[in-house]
């Protein structure tokens, strides 16, 4: 469960699973009081801990129990985790895993991640997340020592990985961003990494870039994936993050598909297959992908047409050897006097500024051509609208460019790194029927 739900969005959550029992820390015990009278199938509300509240104590429930294992058949093609969606597009939907969805993408980590029995992996992503979810699973799997990070702290991650001696991490983008702005990381020993794998959301090359220097021992790994697939379904290798090598442009890419997985790329209107080099909506096929939406059989139709493709939602292209390219997402495409403008293009030049340290690009209504970008940006010097304005001109075509520039303290992001986009929308699209034009 999210912790940072507020108590409602909480309730929807364990009503829609229809969970039985809910379990909680002690820290948690007031947004559970403010649920426990909402929840129409709960029998067991569980504490781990705390005093003076009316629950079931964790540990007193599982003294109580038999010590024989109950007698339940399990299938592989039984639900073994229901993940719930980011929520930013609506209501959460529950994203039903199998455990023949996990034992067909864990078996790859081993080699791919070149893990051993002295291999110590970090779990700094939250476990609602299905990051941290398959990366927990997978210390399991492994066999081999997990290391779970609380709080998504920069400072207190570079600490944890100096005093654990950890060798493997996955990180977001934006943390590994914060990262490189903090003396307190500078100064961790964090020399035990053997990999580090990055994703969830875009990156621009100057982080990455950075990140690199930050950690030259470290090989470094993109992988791109969706809750919907289990996690990462391609993989950006460590050999192809020479930023001086013959093939620096795919620093920019997702990578290529893992070895169970398909990819395709078609028309969003059409369903035609795209060729080479020609953007459109991102489709897989892969035993990876999940088995539907959690009683939302329309919803799950849709994103699983027939053929065993999955529709990823997220828009991009394939290059002559294969690799994934991100464009953005369907859901945040700008048309602009019917011209389709991706915000994650404009977003890495932005990043590419000296002055700015975060940014977000968004589709606000425009009177002439319907709508147009607006570049939401984090500065750490007082740099002019129309100078930014002309930064991304001289680097991308006048009308993917925004036609302004709001300055901000910080961007909204959810706590896996992800843009809260409609809430940035949100104010622009005040009084209108739908939020585009």
């Amino acid at each position: 469960m999210n912790y940072r739900l507020a108590p409602d969005e909480v309730a929807y959550i364990v009503n829609n699973a229809r969970a039985k029992v809910f379990i909680v820390g002690p820290e948690f015990v007031p947004v559970l009081d403010a649920v426990a009278g909402k929840l129409e199938h709960t029998t067991h509300t569980i504490v781990i801990g705390g005093e003076d509240h009316p629950h079931l104590d964790y540990a007193a429930w599982m003294d109580a129990a038999s010590e024989t294992p109950p007698d339940v058949e399990i299938a592989t093609s039984d639900v073994f985790v229901q993940l719930y969606s980011s929520g930013t597009t609506g209501l959460p939907k529950g994203v039903m895993l199998t455990h023949d969805n996990f034992l067909s993408g864990l078996p790859m980590v081993k080699d791919a991640w070149d893990v051993d029995e002295s291999s110590v992996l970090m779990v700094a992503m939250p476990m609602y997340h299905v990051a941290g979810n398959v990366l927990t699973v997978c210390a399991v799997h492994e066999g081999i020592t997990g290391v779970i990070a609380r709080e998504p702290d920069p400072t207190l991650i570079a600490r944890a990985i100096e005093a654990h001696r950890v060798t493997h991490v996955f990180l977001v983008p934006v943390l590994l961003q914060f990262m490189q702005l903090i003396p307190e990381v500078a100064e961790a020993d964090l020399s035990s990494l053997r990999l580090l794998l990055y994703g969830a959301s875009p990156i621009s090359e100057d982080v990455l870039r950075g990140a690199m220097r930050m950690l030259p021992n470290s090989a470094f790994m993109q992988v791109y994936g969706l809750t919907e697939t289990t996690g990462a379904i391609t993989m950006l290798p460590p050999e192809d993050h020479d930023p001086d090598g013959p093939n620096t442009h795919r620093l920019r890419s997702a990578g290529l598909p893992n070895a169970v997985t398909e990819l395709k790329i078609v028309d969003p209107a059409t369903g035609n297959e795209q060729p080479v080099g020609e953007v459109g909506e991102i489709l897989c096929r892969t035993p990876q992908n999940m088995q539907g939406y959690w009683e939302m059989p329309e919803a799950t139709s849709s994103a699983l047409p027939e053929g065993g493709w999955f529709r990823t939602g997220d828009v991009g292209y394939l290059d002559e050897d294969g690799y994934l390219y991100m464009h953005d997402r369907v859901k945040d495409m700008i048309i602009s006097g019917g011209e389709n403008i991706y915000p994650a293009e404009i977003e890495n030049v932005l990043m590419s500024h000296p002055d700015i340290t975060d940014c977000a690009v968004i589709g606000v209504p425009h009177e002439k051509w319907g709508e147009t970008p607006k570049a939401i940006v984090v500065m750490s010097a007082d740099v002019p609208e129309q100078a930014v304005i002309d930064f991304c001109r001289e680097r991308l075509a006048h009308f993917k460019c925004p036609s302004s520039v709001e300055r901000r303290d910080e961007i909204p992001r959810n706590p896996t790194g992800k843009i809260l986009k409609r809430d940035l929308r949100a104010p622009y699209w005040e009084g209108h029927d739908r939020a585009v034009h």
